[in-house]
Formats: C-alpha cells, sequence, structure tokens
C-alpha cells in the first residue's frame, strides 16, 4: 500500500507581531499536526495488524482517510496562502506607520518652534531638539515619561524662564528667558486626552511692538507740540518739581525769549524775560490766590497771563495777547464818556431806572437838581433817593411806564432852596428783544419859565398890545429855548432807545392824515413832516452808529443786480441836486455783485449825501469800473475837496467840514464814519482821492457775481395803484393806541374800511375772524404778553380758510428778523413808517404781487 506524505507546513517568522492572523496560523498548525499523527496510526495499524480478509475493507478505509487527509491539507495550504498574503499586508502596513512615524519626528524637527506631546497621563512621549536646546546649558535632563506638571515647575524654578506675563487667556503664556529672547508658550489637548505645548520665539515680535510702541509715542509728542505751535496763545507746561516741560513758539515771542534748552527750571526761565512769575501757588498783598494777571511790555502789548494746576501735579501757564481786546475796551470806555458828555451838556434831567426801580444812569443835571453827589444815585431805589409823598405821585405814571407805556405829563416839585418849578416828565419804556419792560427812561425838563411865559402872555392879552409885543418877543426867545432843549432832548433820546420810534412813527401816520384834510393849514403841516424826516433822519444815525459800534449788525449777504440799486439812487437824489442847484449824472451798470444790499445803498446814500452837501456849485457823478473780479462804485463831486491832513479825520465820529451854504445842515458829522464801519463789516475796500478846491473821488469796491439769487426790487409807483385802497378792508393789530388811531385815520383817509385793535382778542371781540372779509392784515411785531406780530399773524390765519396777506411793522433792523419774515412771505417794514410806503406796499399786496421783506 503506497503511503501518504504530507508536505510539513512552512515556518512563520518569529519576529512577527501579535495579531488575529497569527493566532488562525497556530489553529491550522496545531490541526495539521493532529492530522499527521492520525494519518501516520492509522498506516502503521494497517501495516502490521491487518488481516488479508480486511485487506479491502483496510484499503477502502485508508483510502477515506486518505480523501480526508488529502481535503484537510488542501484547506491548510489555502489557510497558510491567505496568512502569508495578510503577513505581507501587515508588512506594508508596520512599514508605512514606521515611515509615517519617521515623517512626524521630522516635521516636528523641521518646525521653528518647539514641541512637546504628552500622552493622556501628562507624560512626555515625544519632543523635539529645540525643545531640548533650552535645558541645554542646565543641569536638567529631559527625558520621555516626565510629566508636565515636572516640567513646568522646572521652567519656573531653574531661573531659564522668567518675568512671565499672563497672556489673554489661560493656556498662554509669554516668557523670556535669560539670554533675552522673548517665548510664547501655547498649550493645546489631544483627541486621547493629551497635551501638546508649542514655545513660539516671539522676540523679533516683541522688538517690532517695542518699536512701534516708541513711535507712537514719539508721533503723539511731535503731534502735540505741533498742536501746541499752532495754537494763537502762548503755552507753557510745568511739572511738579517746577521744571518747563513743554512750550511753543508763541510762548517764546510773547515772552521775549530766544530758543531756550528742555528742562530748564521754569522760574529761572521767566527769569531772563520781561514777564512776571505766576503759578498755582502765587498770592497777592493779601495772601489771596492769584490765577490770572495782565501785563503791559515794553512795546506798549498788553499781556493775559492764566495759570491752570494739573491733577497730577505741575501747571499750565497760557499767554494771550489781548492788546486789540484792550485797545477795543479803552474805545467803549471813550464812547461812553462821549455819551457822559453829551448828556451831562443837555438842558435837561436824564436818569434810566431798571424794573426793579434802581437808577442805573444820571445825567450831571439830574443829580444837581436832587443835590446828590455824583455817582452815588446810582444802584439807590427810586423809593430812597425821593420823598414818600413825591414817590406817590409818581407811582401811577410809573405803573403805566412798566406796563409798556410812554408816559409825559406835568409835575410841580419843591426844589431844595424852596422854589416852586414845573416840570415835564416823560417816561419811555425799554424792552428788551422778547418784549418784556426791562426798565425805564426818564427825561425830565424844567418848564417852569415856560409856563410862567405863558402865563404873562395870556396875562398880557389882557392888558396893552404893548405888552402883548413886549411878551411876544419873550415868549419868542422861551420858545427858541423850548425848542432847543428839545432838540437836545431828542438826540439823547434816539442815542438812548429803538422804543423812541413808536411815538414818532405814530407823529409820522398823524401828520399824513392832517396833510390829506382839506381844512388843515398844508404848510404848516408840511413843515412838521419835515420837522420829522429831520428828526427820524438823526434818529437812525444816532441808532445805527450805536449798533455798528456794539457790533449789532450783521451782513446779510445776497447776489443782486447793481443796477437796480443803482437806478434807484439815481432816481431818489436827482431831486435832492436839482434842489441844490446841481446836476447828477448817472451811467448805468448790467453787472451781479454779491453784497447785503440794505448796508450797501446805505453807504451809497451817505456818500451822495455828503457830495451834494458839500458841493456849491457843478455836478455829482455816480458811476462804476469794472477791474477783474469787482466793481468799483464811485461818487465823484466838483465840490471843496478835503485837504489832506483832513482825510482821516472826516472818517471820525461827530467831524464835520465847513458848509458852503448860510442855511445848509452841518449835519451830526457821522455819515462818513457810518460808511466806513459798514465797509469793514461788508470786508468791501474804501478808497479817497481828492483835490482841494476841484472836488472829492469815493469809492467803493464790491465783489461781482454771475449768479442770480434775487434782484432789487423798484419802488412802486403809488399814484396807479392808490386807486386799489379805495374800499380795501384793513385789519390793525397794534398795542399801542396812538398808532392804532393815527393808522385809522389815515387808512380811513386813502378810503380803507378799517378794523383797529389792541390784541388779537380784541379783534375777535370786533370780527368774526374765520368768517368776515378782509384784505389785509397789518400787524405790530412787538406785542403785549411776549407775543409777536408773526405768532398773531399765524394764529388768525390758522382760523381762515383763505390766509390774508401780511406785513409787519417794526424797529427792529436785524437781519434774523428779516430772515424770518422772509421766509413766512410777509412784508416788512421799519419804524417811523413812511405813508407813501404804506400806500405802496398795501397797493402790492392787495394787487397780488410779491413784495420782498424790505428795510428803510
Amino acid at each position: 500500500m503506497a503511503r501518504t506524505s504530507t508536505r510539513p507546513s512552512p515556518a512563520l517568522p518569529s519576529d512577527g507581531p501579535a495579531s488575529v492572523s497569527n493566532l488562525e496560523l497556530e489553529a491550522l498548525r496545531h490541526a495539521n499536526q493532529k492530522l499527521e499523527r492520525i494519518n501516520a496510526a492509522l498506516i502503521e495499524r494497517l501495516e502490521s495488524g491487518a488481516r488479508p480478509d480486511d485487506a479491502y475493507a483496510a484499503f477502502q478505509h485508508s483510502v477515506v482517510l486518505a480523501e480526508q487527509v488529502r481535503e484537510r491539507t488542501d484547506a491548510l495550504n489555502q489557510t497558510l496562502v491567505e496568512l502569508k498574503a495578510s503577513n505581507h499586508l501587515l508588512s506594508d502596513a508596520r512599514l508605512r506607520a514606521e515611515t509615517a512615524h519617521q515623517h512626524l519626528v521630522d516635521a516636528i524637527e523641521s518646525i521653528s518652534d518647539a514641541f512637546v506631546l504628552f500622552d493622556p497621563g501628562l507624560r512626555i512621549v515625544l519632543f523635539n531638539s529645540r525643545f531640548k536646546a533650552f535645558w541645554a546649558n542646565s543641569r536638567i535632563r529631559i527625558i520621555s515619561g516626565m510629566r508636565l506638571a515636572e516640567v513646568k515647575r522646572l521652567m519656573q524654578s531653574t531661573g531659564l524662564f522668567n518675568e512671565e506675563q499672563r497672556g489673554a487667556s489661560d493656556d498662554h503664556w509669554v516668557y523670556r528667558l535669560h539670554n533675552g529672547r522673548w517665548l510664547q508658550v501655547s498649550e493645546r489637548p489631544t483627541r486621547d486626552g493629551g497635551r501638546v505645548m508649542l514655545f513660539t520665539d516671539i522676540t523679533e515680535l516683541k522688538h517690532s511692538e517695542t518699536r512701534r510702541r516708541e513711535q507712537a509715542v514719539a508721533q503723539k509728542s511731535h503731534l502735540l507740540q505741533r498742536a501746541v505751535d499752532n495754537l494763537s496763545q502762548g503755552v507753557a507746561m510745568v511739572n511738579a518739581e517746577g521744571v518747563l516741560e513743554l512750550w511753543n513758539r508763541r510762548f517764546l515771542e510773547l515772552s521775549g525769549l530766544a530758543p531756550i534748552a528742555a528742562h530748564r527750571p521754569f522760574a529761572e526761565v521767566i527769569a531772563d524775560s520781561e514777564l512776571a512769575l505766576l503759578t498755582p501757588e502765587s498770592r497777592d498783598d493779601n495772601g489771596r490766590a492769584i490765577h490770572e494777571r495782565e501785563q503791559r511790555l515794553y512795546d506798549g502789548r498788553m499781556l493775559e497771563i492764566r495759570t491752570h494746576p494739573l491733577p497730577t501735579g505741575g501747571f499750565v501757564n497760557t499767554f494771550t495777547d489781548i492788546t486789540e481786546r484792550y485797545l477795543h475796551a479803552e474805545a467803549l470806555s471813550e464812547s461812553e464818556r462821549w455819551i457822559r458828555l453829551i448828556t451831562d451838556h443837555v438842558p435837561a434831567l436824564i436818569a434810566y431806572l431798571n424794573a426793579e426801580l434802581v437808577y442805573e444812569f444820571t445825567n450831571q443835571v439830574y443829580e444837581q437838581w436832587y443835590c446828590w453827589p455824583r455817582g452815588v444815585m446810582l444802584g439807590q431805589n427810586l423809593r430812597e433817593v425821593h420823598s414818600p409823598a413825591h414817590y406817590l405821585r409818581l407811582e401811577g405814571y410809573i405803573a403805566r411806564a412798566l406796563g409798556g407805556e410812554s408816559v409825559t405829563f406835568e409835575c410841580a416839585e419843591t426844589h431844595v432852596n424852596g422854589q416852586e418849578r414845573y416840570m415835564l416828565r416823560s417816561y419811555v419804556p425799554n424792552r428788551a428783544a422778547s418784549g418784556e419792560v426791562v426798565g425805564i427812561f426818564v427825561l425830565i425838563r424844567d418848564i417852569t419859565e415856560r409856563r410862567r411865559t405863558a402865563e404873562a402872555l395870556h396875562q398880557a392879552y389882557q392888558n396893552l398890545e404893548v405888552r402883548v409885543r413886549e411878551r411876544t418877543a419873550e415868549l419868542t426867545r422861551a420858545k427858541q429855548e423850548a425848542e432847543q432843549a428839545n432838540l437836545s432832548k431828542t438826540k439823547f433820546l434816539a442815542a438812548v432807545s429803538h422804543d423812541l420810534l413808536q411815538p414818532l412813527n405814530a407823529a409820522r401816520l398823524f401828520t399824513s392824515a392832517l396833510l390829506e384834510q382839506q381844512s388843515a393849514n398844508p404848510a404848516l403841516v408840511r413843515s412838521v413832516s419835515h420837522s420829522l424826516d429831520d428828526v427820524e433822519s438823526l434818529l437812525g444815525t444816532l441808532v445805527d452808529i450805536s449798533k455798528l459800534d456794539a457790533g449789532v449788525i450783521k451782513a446779510d449777504l445776497a447776489t443782486f443786480a447793481l443796477g437796480d440799486l443803482l437806478d434807484n439812487l439815481a432816481t431818489e437824489f436827482a431831486h435832492a441836486a436839482s434842489n441844490e442847484g446841481l446836476r447828477l449824472a448817472y451811467r448805468p451798470c448790467s453787472l451781479f455783485v454779491r453784497s447785503d444790499v440794505q448796508l450797501l445803498a446805505r453807504i451809497l446814500r451817505n456818500l451822495l449825501s455828503n457830495a451834494i452837501r458839500y458841493t456849491p456849485s457843478g455836478r455829482v457823478l455816480l458811476g462804476c469800473r469794472r477791474r477783474r473780479g469787482s466793481v468799483w462804485i464811485e461818487v465823484w463831486d466838483t465840490g471843496i475837496g478835503i485837504a489832506e491832513d483832513k482825510r482821516e479825520e472826516i472818517f471820525q465820529e461827530f467831524k464835520r467840514g465847513d458848509v458852503q451854504r448860510p442855511d445848509q445842515d452841518r449835519g451830526l458829522g457821522l455819515g462818513l464814519a457810518i460808511v466806513e464801519k459798514i465797509a469793514g463789516i461788508l470786508s468791501h475796500r474804501l478808497q479817497l482821492r481828492s483835490v482841494p478846491g476841484k472836488g472829492s473821488v469815493f469809492a467803493l469796491e464790491v465783489p461781482c457775481s454771475r449768479q442770480v439769487s434775487r434782484s432789487i426790487h423798484t419802488a412802486p409807483r403809488v399814484e396807479p395803484l392808490g386807486e386799489r385802497l379805495v374800499g380795501a378792508r384793513i385789519w390793525v393789530l397794534d398795542n399801542d393806541k396812538a398808532i392804532c388811531t393815527a393808522m385809522a385815520t389815515l387808512l380811513e383817509q386813502w378810503g380803507c374800511e378799517v378794523v383797529v385793535a389792541l390784541s388779537e382778542q380784541d379783534l375777535a371781540r370786533q370780527v368774526a375772524i374765520n368768517t368776515a372779509v378782509a384784505d389785509v392784515l397789518i400787524a405790530d411785531y412787538h406785542l403785549d404778553g411776549g407775543r409777536t406780530g408773526i405768532d398773531a399773524v399765524a394764529a388768525i390765519n390758522a382760523q381762515r380758510r383763505t390766509p390774508l396777506p401780511a406785513f409787519m411793522i417794526t424797529a427792529n433792523y436785524s437781519n434774523e428778523l428779516k430772515q424770518q419774515v422772509r421766509e413766512r412771505g410777509h412784508t416788512l417794514l421799519h419804524k417811523p413808517v413812511r405813508p407813501m410806503k404804506l400806500k405802496a406796499a398795501i397797493s402790492h399786496l392787495i394787487g397780488g404781487e410779491v413784495n420782498v421783506a424790505g428795510a428803510r
């Protein structure tokens, strides 16, 4: 019988890793060995113990066994093939793992940061040479398995890492090494619970940050120095040790110092200048702290020095050149001296009381009358100055004046010398911009002589005709003295308050109404009208000069056609020149300019008036010359001329030239002063050329403009428009009874149907505001109770389906009011209202024409 043999199984590598494939291999080897033993036992049994009759059965059994052995052997061989393939794959995987591990080591070594990896037990698994280099010069040896806490302890205790700075987060530190370099340490967890620490060298970043900070500080210091150098004030900053740390060029200029070195004691620096030392510790003779002082320099300049302590110690001193302000104060004081000089020589008692009846101004005549020392009455109450009986007689009139009414009355008083005198007292309320009465102007004239003269004249009429003539002569002289006193009073009142425009406005309206009455004496009424014109001119001039001095007048610049303005002026002054035997020549202009039309008109009117006044014969020329971007408006005359030494003097206030005609009015000498002041407000250059005996040329430079925003409206022709007034229904709203009466009289003579009211409530009692038919609403701007005409017109029109056209009448010349009235579409007239202008304005509104809020 043939022997069945099996090929021994190939040996497995002894150095293979323990895995599932090795376990299967061992199980197959064990099964194979068991099958070999079984096979060998069967063969030996057949060869040794089999009988011949059992040979076939044994043979069959051996065949079955051989087949089973073969099947088992094939299965074992197949398993060995699969195991060999698995081992090959396992070897490849181990090779790739070792390669990846080497790549990881290479990557860790290639990074610029020091690297340490800890396992979940926080023991060192891996670190690179850069981390190891930190400890190279120490006795400490960093090895795998060292704990994280031990590493941190060594970092803090060995001195290799010092000056720890905690970062913005808990896992971020910054260390400075012993060699001066800086490290940023970041700590991050791994997925399996371990830790990774990175040590990044940020030395260059630290140095760069330091440089940036130093540059920023230097830049801020440079900007601070530049800002300080550009201040108009001198500035010096002194530290707590008294050392000068910061200053600007203006400080050196004002103190007269040459460039100085830094970090010098401030007291030593000031000692080298002409300035006095001022610090927060400075005291006056009484021991009080001094925080500011004024000092006049050797060159005449006035310097203001202030000291300001700093919270951290030290102080800052500021040095301001107040020379110009000081000169303005001196000029204001000089103006006050002039006012005092004028009022002290007016033959009338003049005073001003505030709303509490405390004296704030008295002239010399007032103080002498009541025998008070100079200036002692100021600050005294009216009740304290006069006896109770005298105050009781005045109390009712004072209450009316405080209520807003202008009061004039006669009162008998006993002088301190025992003489009884008759005094004419006038109380004029002074209103604030809100309309509130804030004081009273007091004007008292001694009319004893006038009254006695009148009584004597009355007695003389009952006696002889001779005595009548004698007394008439005395009355004439007394009247002249009274008129002179009235003129002085008017000048003063015009300079004191705009509220005097109210009775002047009423007088203007009354005279205009009287002039249109056939029963009136035309010549006498015209004389009164001319007198009112003179008073209005005087009042306007004094008010304007006071406004200019106070800086109240502001320019309202706009673009307009210059020809419109010049055409109106030429027409206006042609008649005035003709009355003086002169000829006014005019050259039209088609340019557009940018200026304030009202202020420019005032300048040209003054120049034309002066040219006519000081030209005995010949002509006056009004024309323009264009030069580059400007136009020069020129006024030529063939008059007496101006001497070289008088050309600056004529622009001073109250300086007047020599008259040429015996009946010529010399004026106040304010016309050219107003011209110069307004030209300064408008920034228009003013030039003067003159030849004595041949004439003068005044030229004003005005900038040209190409854009047209508005033009000057020429004065409307009154004659044809006046027909519209017949039957016109007009409402008049004014809190002054005299104004209401005068306005009603004048308008009714023009054929109007007039309703006058002292308030909105008064108007509502007379007419049904919401349904009554009316054509025009005339309102005074300042009403009682703090109301304005604008408020009243708005309230009245709010009740009507169709709003009424309206215009304001006011003594307020401010640009703000002009703009306010213009924005609401109303017309503006200034007091005192000229009747012809009033008629033209009403005719325009009734005719539906657009009228711009105007001025005088």
